[in-house]
C-alpha cells in the first residue's frame, strides 16, 4: 500500500523555500507531547525526553523541533513513491494543547503553516479538540488527523516503527473492526464541525477531505505515514507561501533566558524573511515598543529541541525563515514573551513597527476595582489564567508579567473583600521580600503558584471552600445565642483572674467570648470552655463543662 496519489504530486520543481511550520495541537493526554518526542528522536536509538520533563505532562511554552529533509527523505521515501521533498526540512511548533492556552495556540497559530491535530481514537473529540479544529478552521490552517493510541484498540498488534500501511494489512479482522467504530465515531464528530474525515490512504481529493492517519505515539508506529501526509500535502498547497524567505525578518518570542557569557538572550521561531547579525530589531515590552541590535546569532544543531539544545548552539552570521534561533543584544530587559520581534532597515519601517509594538503590548484582560491579583511569566500564560477565571466569574483587579513582589501582596492584602486577598502565580514565584510581606500578613491572605494552570484552579477552589468555613465560624463566633448555666455546687476550682467554675448548660449554648449575666448584670466573659482534657469552642444545652471567666470580682 503506498499512499501516493492523482491529488498530492511531489518533487515540484526547485526553487529556494524555507521549512513549513508545523504546529502540533490537542487535548491534554492525547498524545501531544508523546508524538512530538517521537519525532524528535527519528534517527537516533533513544527517544527525546522532553515529556519526562514537562510540568504535569503538559507543554507550557511553545518549542520547536527542526527535522531535516534528508532524514525526512530517507524515512518518507518509500511512502511517497520514491519522491523527494524539496524544502530544507519541517520546523515542528510544540503548541499547547489544553483548552486554557488558547490565547498561546492563537499567538502561535500564526506561526504554523499546517497542522498536526491529535486525537485520542477511544476517547474522539473534547472540548480542547473542538476548540482547536476551530481556532484551525478560523484561521485557515490545513491539518491532518493523528489517530493517536491505535496499540490500545481491542487486538491491535503494534509494532514499534513500523509503518502504518504494513500495520493495516496485518491486523486481524476483528481488530480492524474495532478500528472502524472509531473511525465512524470521528467521522460523525469532525462531521458536526463541518469537516469531511477520511481515512488517509483512502482520499482522492485532498481539497475536499480531512486525513486520518491511526497512530501510536508511544510506540512509534504510523510516525512515517503521518509525517509523509504532511510533506505531501506541504509540497502540494504551500509552495507559495514557503517562498516568503527574502526581506526584514519577523518572528515571535518564546522566552527570555541568562545565557553564561552571553547574557540576556532571546529565543525566537523566524517565520518570515531573515535576520542577521548588527541588525535592527523592534521588541514587545511592558512598556510598548523598543529598538535594539542584533550581536549575535545561535541556531540549534538539526534534530535538537530548542529548549533542549544546551551547548549545542551553532554561531552564525544569519538566519533565514523558518528557523528557531537565539539572539543576544542589548537592552532586552521587560521584553515579553510571546510577541513579535520586527527587524527594521528604514526610518519608515521603525516607526511602523513602533507602533504595532505598542499595540502589541496592551493585554487584552478586563480588570476590575476590587478582585483577586494574577502574575505569569509570558502575556500568554496571563491570558489564559485570566480566561480561565473569567469562566468562574472571578474578578481581577491586577494582572501582571514578573514574580510576585510587595506591591502585589500589599495591594492584595489590603482588599475589603476577603475572598480577593489572593494572588494566583502561573509559571512565576516569590520574591524574598514579598514572602517576608506574605509571612507577616495577618488578614488571611493566600497566595497560590504552579506551573499547571489546573493545579492553580483547583487549590483556588479548595482555599474558597476552607476560607469560607473559617470565616462561617468566626461569624457564628461573634453572635450571641442566649444560653442558661447552672453552677455546680462544690465545682469552683478558681476564683479569679480567670475564674474557673463548673456549669451544667440548662438551655442554648454557649461559647468563648459570650458575656455572662446575672440579673441583668455583666458578671464576666467566657474564656475558655474544657470538658476533661478537651477544648471546646462552645457547649451546648445538657452539657457539663469547666469555662474560665475573666473580670469575675
Amino acid at each position: 500500500m503506498r499512499i501516493v496519489n492523482e491529488e498530492i504530486s511531489w518533487g515540484v520543481d526547485a526553487m529556494e523555500q524555507r521549512q513549513p511550520i508545523v504546529a502540533v495541537l490537542g487535548h491534554v493526554d492525547h498524545g501531544k507531547t508523546s508524538l512530538l518526542d517521537h519525532i524528535r528522536s527519528l534517527g537516533t536509538q533513544r527517544q527525546a525526553s522532553v515529556m519526562d520533563r514537562e510540568a504535569g505532562g503538559i507543554t507550557q511554552h511553545i518549542g520547536a523541533t527542526e527535522v531535516p529533509s534528508v532524514l525526512l527523505n530517507d524515512l518518507c521515501g518509500p511512502l511517497l513513491g520514491g519522491k523527494s521533498f524539496d524544502s530544507p526540512g519541517l520546523l515542528f511548533i510544540d503548541t499547547p494543547g489544553h483548552h486554557s492556552f488558547s490565547t498561546l495556540r492563537n499567538r502561535g497559530g500564526s506561526l504554523a503553516d499546517i497542522a498536526i491535530l491529535v486525537v485520542d481514537l477511544r476517547e474522539g473529540l473534547r472540548p480542547q479538540t473542538i476548540e482547536s479544529i476551530r481556532i484551525l478552521k478560523n484561521s485557515k490552517t490545513p491539518f491532518v488527523v493523528a489517530g493517536n493510541k491505535v496499540d490500545r484498540i481491542h487486538g491491535w498488534k503494534c509494532t514499534g516503527g513500523r509503518p502504518m500501511a504494513m500495520s493495516l494489512r496485518s491486523q486481524t479482522k476483528e481488530a480492524m473492526g474495532f478500528l472502524d467504530q472509531a473511525f465512524w465515531s470521528l467521522v460523525g464528530g469532525f462531521g458536526e464541525q463541518g469537516f469531511n474525515l477520511e481515512r488517509y490512504d483512502r482520499i482522492r481529493d485532498f481539497t475536499k477531505e480531512i486525513a486520518l492517519v491511526p497512530v501510536s505515539a508511544k510506540e512509534g508506529e504510523g510516525i512515517q505515514d503521518l509525517l509523509a501526509v504532511v510533506i505531501g500535502l506541504a509540497e502540494r498547497y504551500l509552495t507559495d507561501q514557503l517562498a516568503d524567505i527574502s526581506g526584514a525578518g519577523e518572528g515571535t518570542v518564546l522566552e527570555m533566558k541568562e545565557e553564561r557569557g552571553l547574557g540576556k538572550t532571546l529565543d525566537v521561531i523566524l517565520h518570515r524573511g531573515s535576520i542577521s547579525k548588527g541588525d535592527e530589531i523592534v521588541l514587545v515590552t511592558t512598556d510598548g515598543g523598543t529598538t535594539t541590535t542584533v550581536r549575535g546569532l545561535f541556531k540549534p544543531r538539526g534534530m535538537s529541541e530548542m529548549r533542549d539544545a544546551g551547548d549545542r548552539w551553532n554561531d552564525t552570521e544569519t538566519a533565514r525563515a523558518a528557523s528557531g534561533l537565539k539572539l543576544s543584544a542589548p537592552d532586552l530587559d521587560g521584553v515579553l514573551a510571546g510577541t513579535t520581534l520586527r527587524v527594521v532597515r528604514t526610518p519608515s519601517e521603525r516607526e511602523e513597527a513602533l507602533s504595532k509594538a505598542s499595540n502589541e503590548s496592551r493585554l487584552s484582560i478586563d480588570l476590575s476595582e476590587e478582585g483577586i491579583c494574577i502574575k505569569a511569566d509570558t502575556v500568554g500564560g496571563l491570558e489564559a489564567l485570566a480566561a480561565e477565571l473569567n469562566v468562574v466569574g472571578v474578578p481581577i483587579r491586577s494582572a501582571t508579567i514578573g514574580k510576585i513582589n510587595r506591591k502585589d501582596v500589599r495591594g492584595a492584602d489590603a482588599s475589603k473583600d476577603p475572598f480577593h486577598r489572593l494572588i494566583l502565580g502561573f509559571s512565576t514565584s516569590v520574591l524574598p521580600d514579598a514572602q517576608a510581606e506574605i509571612d507577616k500578613s495577618e488578614n488571611g491572605l493566600r497566595v497560590i503558584c504552579s506551573e499547571i494552570i489546573y493545579h492553580i484552579l483547583e487549590e483556588r477552589e479548595e482555599w474558597m471552600v476552607k476560607r469560607k468555613e473559617e470565616l462561617d465560624s468566626e461569624s457564628r463566633e461573634q453572635i450571641v445565642y442566649p444560653g442558661r448555666l447552672l453552677f455546680l455546687p462544690d465545682h469552683t476550682f478558681r476564683i479569679s483572674k480567670p475564674a474557673v467554675i463548673g456549669v451544667r448548660i440548662l438551655g442554648g449554648r454557649i461559647h468563648i467570648g459570650q458575656r455572662l449575666l446575672k440579673d441583668g448584670v455583666v458578671v464576666g466573659q467566657i474564656k475558655s470552655i474544657r470538658r476533661g482534657e478537651e477544648t471546646k469552642k462552645e457547649a451546648i444545652q445538657g452539657d457539663e463543662v469547666a469555662i474560665a471567666i475573666d473580670g469575675v470580682t
